[in-house]
């Protein structure tokens, strides 16, 4: 077995490194793909924005023309200088049932990061801060959220043995399609709307959810430093992000919660599409966007990887109207039978706490890990 960095500007390597985990996980019923252009574009430093500020190396594990795993090391500059650190990250881990290879290909991140200057690793964490990030430790049965982390259940022991200690876990939740929000947030949120102060901003169509997009960027750039692994984003990341959330998003299924004319927080779901990116096999053409218009035009599934109040207006009811109106947005579009809250933080006790007393479920858990250079 050999760990080899690849060139990506050569179309075999970065074939390689994108198709890996389609071997991997082919017909896995609880794994989805992500789309092929976006990984592609991960690797491509001329169209990627992360590599106006920072920079990153692909390695593949082989023997013989076999490939064995993957892995991707990252040194996000703007981290650095926000947080006066030297990390490094590391992402796109994936591999076979073998310790030595995932132990190999760690260690091939960590002496990157080492020649880099760095005195920490940490990850899985991506190359844009809205990428899901982490491994999964806990809830192996259920299939991954479109844009979420699926890994077998060897990732977690292969890499604490190779050193890694836990950072920090993210849990995510679901609501059932027969869900009740319980009455006394309804009691809370009508006396918040009665104040007429917080209102909730609905948008109708792409272009004018497009032309809010900069506005939602910088509030969120502005409001979330002390939320784990923050760094301020730039234009062209921004620009990558809001193109993103068009692509996937229908416009009614977003809100903003404002402030009289500030965005104070915000429910974001959008139709689970697993389904059709199975079918496409992560791929748009030649076929593929069809699955994926059939997914959005059938799916009874939401996901929700954006819901969250700024802590400036946190304590005045507002949390009420947020869970609300993410209770109507789900039982006003379509007979939904299951919607996924991805990822929160487990150093956020006060959205765990509300969410739990808003009667979600709570069935997966994803790790970030960390270990001396």
């Amino acid at each position: 077995m050999r760990i080899r960095k690849i060139d990506t500007t050569d179309r075999g390597d970065a074939r390689r490194f994108v198709d890996f985990p389609f071997e991997l996980y082919r017909d896995h019923a609880c794994w989805v793909p992500p789309l092929v252009s976006g990984v592609q574009t991960a690797l491509d430093r001329s169209q990627h924005p992360f590599y106006h500020h920072s920079a990153a190396d692909f390695f593949l594990a082989e023997e013989g023309d076999r490939t064995l795993g993957r892995i991707a090391a990252l040194v996000n500059r703007r981290y650095n200088d926000f947080h006066d650190a030297r990390t490094a990250f590391f992402y796109y881990f994936d591999t076979v049932d073998d310790e030595s290879v995932a132990h190999s290909l760690l260690d091939a991140a960590c002496q990157w990061a080492r020649d880099a200057g760095m005195d920490k690793i940490l990850g899985p964490k991506g190359f844009l801060r809205a990428d899901g990030i982490g491994l999964l430790v806990e809830g192996f049965e259920h299939r991954a959220a479109p844009g979420m982390p699926y890994n077998y259940a060897y990732y977690g022991p292969y890499v604490a043995s190779a050193g890694f200690e836990k950072e920090i876990d993210y849990d995510s939740a679901y609501l059932s399609g027969d869900y009740q929000l319980p009455e006394r947030f309804d009691r809370v949120a009508d006396r918040v709307r009665q104040r007429g102060k917080f209102w909730i901003k609905s948008f109708k169509s792409k272009r004018e959810l497009r032309a809010w997009i900069p506005k939602i960027q910088r509030v969120n750039n502005e409001a979330f430093t002390q939320v784990w692994g923050y760094y301020p984003i730039d234009d062209a990341e921004t620009a990558m992000i809001g193109k993103q959330l068009l692509a996937i998003s229908i416009p009614r299924l977003l809100k903003l919660v404002m402030y009289e004319d500030e965005v104070a927080g915000f429910v974001f779901m959008f139709p689970d599409v697993a389904e059709g990116l199975q079918k496409a096999r992560g791929r748009l053409w030649p076929v593929g966007w069809v699955h994926l218009l059939r997914a959005f035009q059938t799916t009874r599934r939401l996901s929700g990887n954006g819901v969250g109040l700024l802590p400036e207006y946190q304590g005045l009811g507002a949390n009420a109207l947020l869970y609300t109106e993410l209770y109507r947005t789900v039982r006003e579009w379509r007979d939904v039978e299951f919607c996924d809250l991805a990822q929160v933080a487990e150093t956020n006790a006060k959205s765990l706490g509300e969410m739990a007393a808003a009667g979600v479920h709570w069935y997966k858990k994803h790790r970030v890990y960390r270990t001396a250079l």
